[in-house]
């Protein structure tokens, strides 16, 4: 599944399908490649909630299903992956992230899609307020 795919989904809880909001954004951990909270917009009066993504019971492409509608105690901070730029360790740019592909199962990321390509998951260093950080795959450095 895509990030891009998640955003507008609506999520709805396990016992009575009541809405609990829209999926605006999906956090990823990109040091261990794996998404870590789902972030919704619960009404245009309410404030956005945290979902932490084990609260997930199901992920499809229509719908998400969660077992409790109550957010983490804490959240990390959210640094929006899509439209991050994209660089090297050594500070070699490496283009923009357009989207990612992660397992709507497990929620481990599979691949990062750039303007420069496809990169997996193994590259991903960090993401900070700047960019993402990835391996540059060479064996030596200048």
């Amino acid at each position: 599944m895509l990030f891009s795919w998640m955003r507008g989904l609506p999520v709805l809880t396990l016992g009575d399908a009541s809405l609990v909001g829209v999926v605006r954004a999906v956090t990823a951990d990109v040091a261990s490649a794996r998404v870590t909270h789902v972030r919704i917009r619960r009404g245009r009066l309410r404030r956005e909630a945290v979902l932490a993504w084990e609260a997930l019971d199901a992920v499809g492409p229509d719908m998400l299903i969660v077992r409790s509608p109550a957010g983490p105690a804490e959240a990390p901070p959210h640094r929006d992956l899509l439209g991050s730029r994209v660089l090297t360790e050594c500070g070699e740019e490496r283009g923009t992230v357009l989207d990612a592909a992660f397992d709507p199962v497990g929620g481990r990321v599979e691949a990062v899609l750039t303007t420069f390509g496809e990169l997996p998951a193994d590259r991903l260093l960090g993401l900070g307020d700047h960019a993402l950080v990835i391996r540059s795959g060479r064996a030596h450095h200048a």
